[in-house]
């Protein structure tokens, strides 16, 4: 009886506004946060890192791993301690100002473009490996049921991310076993690095995390129970990182460095034999897929909080925006204007910059001007010296890119 008056008394406390509820169990939420982050960014982590090295990959994505997760958690005691449901544009607009909301905006976009154009150009590309079809039609074979579950909203991105990210971590595990015991396997390649590739490579590391955008969908779907909020996004990104390691453990044991493929599984199902080329791609279909939905649903939400449309579920509204979502990407795919690995790269550097170092500011203001306290804080994760760090590091990344965009530093591969 008490756990109910709990949860009817969290559930008071939020107003849904143009952002409606649709509630998540915890393990909804635990893979939404692995079904974002496994993605097209463990799909080229291998590739910009192969002059680097498994060591320089593996120590930045548990590096950029806690980090990410802190930032995140940034976003959602900030979202705990707001009455109104909001997307991140809204609450940066809140607690930041004006240019908060419109860089939250603009990297939450690019990022979700990014995304979309490195899912259509790895899609295609993974189908046409497998069945020998164009590559625009095995685009538009993985585009148009993700369409469907976006579609269907909130609820059903969260189901079919729970399913299916099980399904892919079981494939995960069995292709990097395989890829142990295999009579190709040579284990010395785990141990060999370049450090002075690292500093870039961080900005890919840090793309295959970004996820802050994802926690008020997430903070929202379990409004009705916030206690568990936490708890659920730590699991999600101890798995992610399990998993990420996984992928370029398992490309590197089992391929030169230079015979490594921009979507790492399609070398590494070569490498591995018939049976392992289908189980690695349908793999990275379905590592796609689960990343696809959540980015999708969030980006629909965060153009509907920014130009305060009537309501996210209204179809005379969400399936313009679908569209237009869609449409842009699939255009610049299909004029070959953007690689696979390139989105990646910049989108890292950018969008995870903004998405990292924004919330910082917004829980400090949060805790000041908030509407209530929430059942659940940060703690020590928000202590200032964690706060400095995170923007130190986040923000040398993009100070690197732009140098490195000017020539005067390397690029990472």
């Amino acid at each position: 009886m008490s756990e109910n008056k709990n949860t009817a008394a969290a559930e008071s406390q939020f107003e849904e506004g143009s952002l409606k509820v649709r509630k998540l169990t915890p393990l909804e939420v635990t893979f939404a946060v692995v079904g974002c982050g496994i993605g097209s960014g463990c799909l080229g982590t291998a590739y910009s890192a192969r002059l680097a090295g498994f060591p320089v990959i593996t120590f930045w994505l548990i590096v950029s791993g806690i980090t990410t997760l802190f930032s995140m958690y940034y976003v959602a005691e900030t979202a705990l301690r707001t009455r109104r449901m909001m997307q991140l544009p809204g609450l940066a607009e809140r607690y930041v100002g004006p240019v908060g909301k419109i860089l939250v905006f603009l990297a939450v976009t690019l990022n979700a473009f990014s995304c979309l154009i490195a899912y259509f150009n790895g899609s295609g590309n993974i189908i046409n490996t497998l069945l020998g079809i164009p590559g625009w039609v095995g685009t538009l074979m993985f585009l148009i049921p993700g369409m469907l579950v976006v579609f269907f909203g909130l609820k059903a991105v969260g189901m079919a991310g729970k399913y299916l990210s099980i399904a892919m971590t079981i494939m995960l595990i069995v292709l990097c076993g395989a890829s142990l015991i295999s009579k190709d396997a040579d284990l010395s390649r785990l141990f060999v690095s370049n450090w002075s590739y690292a500093i870039p490579i961080f900005n890919v590391a840090a793309f295959s995390y970004i996820g802050q955008y994802l926690v008020p969908d997430l903070a929202r779907g379990l409004s009705h129970d916030p206690k568990k909020l936490a708890p659920a996004m730590l699991a999600g990104q101890i798995i992610t990182a399990a998993l990420l390691v996984l992928v370029p453990l398992g490309c590197f044991v089992i391929s030169p460095a230079d015979e490594i493929s921009q979507v790492a599984t399609i070398a590494w199902g070569q490498a591995l034999g018939s049976w392992a080329l289908y189980t690695a791609n349908i793999f990275a279909l379905i590592a796609m897929f689960t990343s696809f939905c959540p980015i999708s649903q969030t980006l629909i939400s965060s153009i509907v909080d920014f130009f305060k449309f009537r309501s996210d579920s209204d179809n005379a509204i969400r399936v313009p925006i679908m569209l237009v979502v869609y449409g842009i990407p699939l255009v610049l795919v299909f004029g070959n204007l953007v690689g696979f690995v390139d989105a990646i790269y910049f989108s890292g550097t950018f969008c995870a910059a903004i998405m990292a170092i924004l919330p910082v500011f917004m829980i400090n203001r949060a805790r000041k001007s908030g509407d209530f306290e929430p059942v659940w804080n940060c703690g020590w994760m928000a202590s200032k010296p964690m706060q400095v760090l995170i923007v130190i590091l986040y923000g040398g990344t993009v100070v690197y890119a732009i140098l490195g965009m000017m020539g005067i530093l390397p690029a990472g591969w």
